[in-house]
């Protein structure tokens, strides 16, 4: 008995096409994964600012400078820079980083107790 073959088709092989679009969707789920962790990261970064400047604020708005410094390295992301500064009765500091390629900032704002708005 005879068995009739089809040609083989040398440029029509669609063998192992379920596998390169199962490698792409991979791949495109990875990055999507990566950006995701990185949002997140930043989120993180920028809420650690605001309570460190927060925190510093309050510390200077009652007269305690001196220990502001030590809250900041403590609350802030690592390598977090920050400036105090004082305009009349009021002062405000501002905490920034930079991570990954994104500037993260925050301010916070505080009225200055009698006794140090005179010092």
């Amino acid at each position: 008995m005879k068995r009739d073959r089809a040609p083989t088709k040398v440029f029509g092989d669609d063998r192992g096409g379920v596998t390169v679009e199962a490698a792409v969707a991979v791949c495109g789920l990875v990055v999507v994964l990566a950006l995701g962790v990185a949002a997140v990261m930043a989120v993180v970064g920028q809420l650690r600012c605001t309570d460190a400047a927060r925190e510093a604020a309050r510390l200077v708005a009652r007269g305690d400078a001196s220990r502001a410094d030590g809250v900041v390295e403590a609350i802030a992301p690592q390598g977090a820079r920050w400036a105090v500064h004082k305009e009349g009765d009021t002062a405000w500091v501002e905490v920034s980083v930079s991570r990954l390629g994104v500037e993260l900032r925050a301010r916070a704002y505080a009225v200055l107790e009698p006794g140090v708005a005179d010092g």
